[in-house]
């Protein structure tokens, strides 16, 4: 007799409180994928393995820890195996296939955005993860050197090296330099 699904069972610790905490940590584990890969396609598949790997082991988080934590570490480890995988591939060198799946930004923002990932691309991966986990997704120094493997001092000095480049990257002067430009600061009254 063939077993079905749900003759197979639940894997241990996989429980209806393990999948409502997975799906609202989706959000969070989509930006920090496309953080590391920058391309939608491979950040899900990332995203899709880790919450398959975090339900068929479930039974090793321990409750009451951070939950986000542990799945960025699998996220992590993820990434790393495929990585290890890809070196042996051929990517878009010249980036001709890639110059034909952009569009010409329509708006300023878009201009700095592209600006933004730009800079943001020229750090080493190891200072933009860190300013990642730290600048974006608000983790401690703690939580991110835990995710990382490393000290918590080099997780600092990670961030400040990677804000101390992207400031520079981007011809910025100081933190004035940093969200709506002095126009945009006129209109809506703020001091310049």
């Amino acid at each position: 007799m063939r077993e079905t699904p749900a003759a197979v069972g639940t894997p241990s610790g996989a429980d209806a409180e393990m999948r409502a905490l997975l799906l609202g940590a989706i959000p969070a584990l989509r930006a920090f994928a496309f953080s590391l890969t920058y391309d939608l396609d491979r950040s899900d598949d990332l995203v899709q393995d880790t919450l398959i790997r975090a339900w068929t082991k479930a039974d090793s988080f321990q409750r009451g820890t951070n939950l986000t934590a542990w799945l960025f570490t699998i996220l992590r480890n993820l990434f790393y195996s495929e990585q290890r995988k890809r070196k042996r591939e051929v990517e878009d060198a010249d980036g001709i296939h890639a110059g034909r799946l952009t569009s010409l930004p329509e708006q300023e923002i878009r201009i700095e955005l592209q600006e933004f990932r730009a800079a943001l691309d020229q750090l080493p991966h190891s200072q933009r993860e860190a300013l990642v986990l730290v600048g974006a997704q608000n983790f401690t120094y703690e939580e991110a050197a835990a995710i990382c493997g490393v000290a918590v001092g080099t997780v600092k000095s990670r961030v400040s090296r990677a804000r101390s480049r992207l400031v520079e990257a981007l011809g910025m002067v100081g933190t004035d330099d940093i969200g709506a430009d002095a126009l945009t600061r006129a209109a809506i009254g703020a001091p310049p």
